[in-house]
């Protein structure tokens, strides 16, 4: 028995599967591929440093909660209502 192509028969692996969604999603936004990368590698490390930064804070008011009333003298100048 020969063996043809090689391609016919065989599924798709899971990298194959992530390039057919990213070719469908540029496809739809309109953008090439590098672009639909492009944007999604910018937005995947704008996420990373904002865990950074939410981190950081986190370890800063471990290490020095805020004092009772601290922020007492603010609070009249937040508006948290409509306008």
């Amino acid at each position: 028995m020969s063996q043809s192509s090689g391609l016919r028969g065989r599924l798709p692996n899971k990298g194959e599967k992530n390039c057919n969604v990213v070719e469908s999603m540029a496809k739809k936004l309109g953008i090439t591929r590098s672009g639909f990368t492009r944007e999604a590698l910018r937005a995947a490390l704008a996420r990373s440093k904002e865990r950074e930064i939410e981190r950081k804070h986190r370890e800063g008011y471990l290490r020095k909660p805020p004092k009772r009333g601290e922020f007492q003298a603010w609070e009249k100048e937040q508006v948290w209502g409509e306008p």
